[in-house]
């Protein structure tokens, strides 16, 4: 067997050269074609006690096994390196389209039996796409994880698109469209915040994409789409749970080796110039109240300032008890509801903050009020006790987020696809500890920048029959 060397991937551990991972690789690559030939790439540490065992197949596909015999179930995901930004103008929502079509009819299963197959297994299946990546989860007992892999690979590799599926999904796709962006304050507000804000990246398009690409688009589109992205070599295969890693990965070679590489295009990425003067919009809606989007540059997932700015985002806006919800929602009563969160994408994006006023209250109140507690964070540093706090309930939310194999599965799929480091989380939750006061008073120098931001103004059409949002429900809210 070809020896290879290991990615550098922190905390992975040198590559076994003898012994039992060795010597079942061995077993498992004899007599089997190169495409379907597993070479292993890490161990790599998982927290304290879980181990990532990465390989990689002839034919490019990645294979992330994490046994956790706690349970007798399994999580089996498929990530795929594409998503909204790996588009072309007039070609916005075809990767989220793809999200429909692949629940569809392939070579060897008719339209609709993927999904009833699963069920009658005890499975249940999603799916979802964003700027970055698209991804496919099924969660299952254990003994239908041979099942789920001949029906995922099915999927990725035999795919049946033809004129009536395709329109009837470019359907469904519209009126979602038209339910959660066109229909939907929230939806159009926070379209319209990226439109303006990226002038160059495809981050300024939306993820289900514009109305008129999505009715544009043809069939040949579509195979053409297929044929590029939905390839091994673009592709991340996560199995964590009770299997047995021989077996899990015996059938991976068994089902997925004969697939051959697609010619993944190189991404022509425009990076977003410097915003140096604050862009504004205004939108009628019909909505009771007057609502402010805003959105400050924000740094990349895998950039040092991101979870500094994270830290600062839950001081301002994490619950009852952040600074913004006490000013503006409970001390001024000019808010019913405010929330902030930091993009977590792989180039620079946005630091999106919300605010929704209280009764006859207008947006250019809620940015006077909303200032002062931003130079606040300017001028003089969070307290200790504060970031103590913050650190604390991001910690609390990522571990109570790993108690199921469906949470590990997706950390370890997305961290894997976004920066390539499938435990990457943990080195999020050192550089969380790590974080000084001195830092989110950088960060907040640093990236709260009224020259730098865009502000979209929703002004209520009074249309709206909405019970008026009087705060009665507000203390109960919290930003995520």
């Amino acid at each position: 067997m070809q020896e290879t060397l290991a990615y550098s991937v922190p905390g992975a551990a040198a590559l076994p050269r003898t012994g039992p991972l060795a010597e079942m690789l061995v077993e498992l690559n004899r007599e089997r074609p190169p495409l379907a030939r597993l070479r292993h790439d890490a161990t790599v540490a998982f927290g304290p006690t879980m181990r990532v065992e990465r390989f990689a197949l002839g034919n490019g596909l990645k294979v992330l096994v994490l046994v956790d015999p706690s349970a007798p179930v399994v999580c089996l995901q498929t990530w795929f390196g594409v998503g909204s930004r790996h588009e072309r103008v007039g070609k916005t929502g075809i990767a989220h389209l793809f999200e429909h079509l692949m629940f569809g009819e392939t070579e060897s299963v008719a339209h609709g039996a993927f999904d009833r197959m699963l069920e009658e297994a005890g499975a249940e299946t999603n799916a979802a796409t964003f700027l970055d990546w698209t991804y496919y989860h099924t969660n299952l007992p254990k003994d239908a994880l041979a099942l789920t892999l001949r029906l995922e690979a099915e999927r990725m590799a035999r795919l049946v698109l033809r004129d009536p599926q395709v329109s009837s999904e470019k359907e469904v796709v519209a009126n979602e469209r038209r339910q959660r962006v066109d229909d939907d304050v929230d939806g159009a507000v926070s379209e319209l915040l990226y439109k303006e804000a990226f002038t160059k990246h495809a981050y300024g398009w939306p993820t289900i994409g514009w109305m008129e690409d999505i009715k544009g688009f043809t069939t040949e589109d579509c195979v053409e789409f297929y044929r590029t992205y939905y390839a091994p070599n673009n592709a991340a295969l996560v199995i964590v749970g009770d299997v047995a890693l021989d077996e899990a990965l015996r059938g991976v070679q068994d089902h997925y080796g004969a697939q051959e590489p697609s010619k993944i295009p190189v991404e022509e990425v425009c990076p977003e110039p410097p915003q140096i003067a604050e862009r504004r919009a205004e939108v009628v809606k019909p909505t009771a109240t007057h609502k402010v989007a805003i959105g400050y540059r924000a740094p990349a997932l895998g950039d040092f300032d991101h979870a500094p700015l994270a830290l600062l985002n839950e001081i301002l806006f994490s619950g009852r008890s952040s600074r913004v919800h006490r000013a503006l929602v409970q001390e001024q009563e000019i808010a019913s509801e405010v929330r902030g969160w930091v993009g977590s994408f792989r180039d620079p994006s946005l630091y999106d903050i919300y605010l929704s006023a209280r009764g006859e209250h207008t947006g250019e109140a809620l940015l006077a009020a909303l200032e002062p507690l931003l130079e606040a964070v300017r001028r003089a540093p969070v307290t200790e006790a504060e970031l103590d706090r913050a650190k604390a309930r991001i910690e609390l939310s990522v571990l109570q987020g790993l108690e199921t194999v469906a949470g590990k599965a997706e950390q370890i799929g997305f961290y894997e696809t976004v920066l390539g480091d499938p435990a990457a989380l943990f080195e999020r939750l050192a550089a969380y500890r790590r974080a000084t006061v001195g830092d989110l008073l950088r960060v907040a120098r640093r990236y709260l920048v009224s020259s730098a931001r865009t502000v979209i103004h929703v002004i209520p059409d009074g249309t709206s029959d909405e019970d008026d949002e009087d705060g009665t429900d507000a203390e109960s809210e919290e930003a995520s």
